[in-house]
């Protein structure tokens, strides 16, 4: 059977390409005019920080025009970056300067519609990194791609709104230590509820609105397109023994499956860090400047006296243009992510002595942990042929009559702000246990190693997918209607690193997320592929599926005993774009980077905001516990701006 790349060849780019200009134009109001508040943007980096003069070698010296001087200095516009830039300069004394690497997201039109934003993959608003060969993965590098755009990873995700498990967060504030008490989940939901904006839907009204918060920043729900094929998937769920519930997002745990929720608003478009956060309303505050194209390339520090600070932080366009430095009177703020965050701090000399003084690095702060202890959840995708017409192949149109039914979509989009453009792909999703006797019975399927942070929380999810790609689309399928059934294992046990290859700050760091290290981790995706093959098997969702022999498909992947299925996980692990953990929040005897104020340790004005500081991954998606970890940050950064 012929089979086609499904959005790399060039008569697909063209066509996306085309239809995505197309949308750009046809979006509604409200985004073009935050379109327009991006014009307002800083690109210009001699108007935020001053040029260091070519051959200058001048240490940490950072000149001391007030022009060029700030309170507080965030370094990454991303998930974090963007809310802790908003909330920090809602008090007007505080001077806030934010620096992002990318551009604008809401420019980007691929960012706004919600079901075309894999075309962002390999594009200029995206950092293409690979992992280091993986010898317990099928010894291949793995692409790992970040956003390179205000927003972060928010502009380019799946758009699923899921906070984790409860108990994710109690075990944080124990691996905390003294003074976690704040990352509890008691504590830690209000900070959850605070960013939130629940519109409630009236397809889905057993959703307790009183749980949720309905006046923050960022709009939630369950907007988006919804197939035949996700709502069979949750009655198959229900089949098998996986109960129906309403809500992922309470005190009650996630375990169960629904529709998920949705970072999309009632207008049909994302909902991301930025377009929550930078409204034309906050980037018009005189206290604030939030400076674009700005790659940092070190934090400056004073270490002449007994307290070693940061003050100040240098920063690009790229590698071939001029150094700008920018000094910051009171703190400087780290949001750059699980992969950069790390290599920042390593080149501005804060991290493992050793490694830095192999590279001619001088040594600020001898800190073991930074780098070390990556998480990510490793994913697995199994792929079958559907009746044709139930899934969604022509968002990734191949042929004249593919294009036809995506402008189509297109016009039921600009119409409507709805229809197959607003889906976030995986629509319809399933949390469990792998020791749950129900799905797993022992006796079958014998004991595994609990990894699980409560008896509330699940370590693996299941979702499923109107359309089917490989290896990030760089890959291939068969052609025609497919669907995709995804596993997330949430609790891995495998711990990986990122270290600098170089000490050039434009060179990609080493990324070794050492995945299936453990049988663990192997032995729960495993398990997690029989019980997508049960579901797959399970009316209503087997009578939409038609069996076709090819092997790229898994209508014969049933017949597989464990040994094989094993060989499968291991050659088809992919991430799913939720690194953690490398600069962790713990005592510094245990490995931590930051105190449970997110302090760097000997660094008491170096803070650090983004999913580096997790001390576990959380069960589940990553953004949100982002986004509230930015909400606390910027209460404990007022304050101690005003002290």
């Amino acid at each position: 059977m012929p089979r086609i790349t499904p959005r790399f060849d060039v008569q697909t780019v063209a066509a996306v390409a085309g239809i995505t200009v197309i949308a750009l134009s046809l979006l509604p109001p409200v985004v073009r005019s935050l379109r327009k508040a991006a014009g307002t943007l800083i690109a210009d980096l001699a108007k935020v920080g001053k040029k260091v003069e070519d051959g200058k070698d001048l240490g940490s010296k950072v000149d001391g025009d007030p022009q060029y001087e700030y309170d507080v200095i965030i370094v990454g516009g991303g998930t974090a970056g963007c809310a802790l830039a908003s909330r920090i300069s809602e008090d007007q004394n505080i001077r806030v300067l934010l620096l992002e690497a990318g551009k604008s997201g809401l420019t980007v039109p691929a960012s706004r519609i919600p079901a075309a934003y894999g075309t962002i993959m390999r594009s200029e608003h995206c950092w293409d990194f690979w992992t280091e060969p993986q010898p317990n993965a099928g010894g291949k590098k793995r692409y790992w791609p970040r956003a390179k755009l205000l927003g972060g990873c928010s502009s380019i995700n799946a758009m699923m709104y899921q906070l984790g498990s409860p108990s994710d967060f109690d075990e944080w504030a124990k691996i905390g230590g003294k003074g976690a008490s704040a990352w509890r989940w008691s504590e830690f939901q209000k900070y959850f509820l605070k960013f939130e904006k629940f519109v409630p839907h009236k397809l889905y009204p057993n959703v307790e609105t009183n749980k949720h918060g309905v006046s923050g920043k960022v709009e939630v729900g369950f907007f988006g397109h919804f197939t035949k094929i996700a709502s069979t998937f949750i009655t198959a769920c229900e089949a098998v023994g996986i109960p129906r519930t309403h809500d992922f997002n309470t005190t009650a745990g996630p375990i169960g499956v629904t529709k998920i929720m949705t970072y999309i608003d009632s207008k049909g478009c994302r909902v991301s860090s930025e377009s929550a956060y930078l409204t034309p309303e906050v980037l018009e505050r005189p206290n604030l400047k939030v400076a674009i194209s700005a790659s940092a390339t070190r934090i400056l520090f004073d270490t002449s006296g007994p307290v070693t600070r940061a003050i100040g932080v240098e920063f690009a366009r790229d590698g071939s243009g001029p150094r700008f430095r920018a000094r910051a009177a009171k703190e400087v703020i780290l949001s750059t992510g699980a992969v950069h965050t790390p290599q920042i701090l390593k080149l501005s000399g804060v991290g493992p002595a050793k490694e830095l003084s192999a590279l001619g690095i001088p040594v600020v702060r001898d800190l073991p942990g930074v780098g070390e202890h990556l998480m990510d959840h490793p994913a697995v995708n199994i792929r079958f042929r559907c009746k044709d017409g139930e899934a969604l192949n022509f968002l990734k149109p191949s042929n004249l009559k593919e294009t036809s039914q995506a402008l189509l979509a297109l016009a039921q989009f600009k119409a409507t702000g709805k229809g197959p453009l607003t889906t976030n792909i995986g629509e319809a999703v399933a949390f469990v246990k792998s020791n749950d006797p129900k799905l797993f019975p022992v006796e079958t399927y014998g004991q595994i190693e609990d990894s699980m942070s409560g008896p509330e929380a699940p370590d693996l999810e299941l979702f499923i997918s109107p359309l089917a790609w490989t290896e990030h689309g760089l890959g291939t399928v068969p052609a025609g209607s497919l669907v995709t059934l995804t596993e997330y294992l949430l609790r891995p046990t495998s711990l990986g690193s990122i270290t600098l290859r170089s000490n050039d700050p434009f060179d990609a760091p080493i990324i070794d997320p050492r995945y299936l290290t453990t049988q663990h981790d192997v032995d729960v995706l495993v398990r997690g592929v029989k019980l997508m093959l049960n579901i797959a098997q399970a009316e209503p969702l087997a009578s939409l599926l038609v069996l076709d022999d090819d092997p790229a498909l898994d209508h014969n992947t049933h017949k597989l005993n464990d040994n094989e299925l094993a060989d499968l996980v291991r050659e088809r692990t992919e991430t799913v774009y939720h690194p953690t953990s490398t600069a962790r929040m713990a005592p510094l005897e245990d490995g931590g980077v930051v105190d449970t104020q997110l302090r760097v340790h000997g660094i008491p004005n170096l803070r650090i905001v983004d999913t580096s500081i997790y001390p576990k991954i959380v069960s589940g998606h990553t953004a949100a516990a982002c986004i509230a970890a930015a909400e606390l940050a910027s209460d404990l950064v007022k304050a101690a701006v005003r002290s």
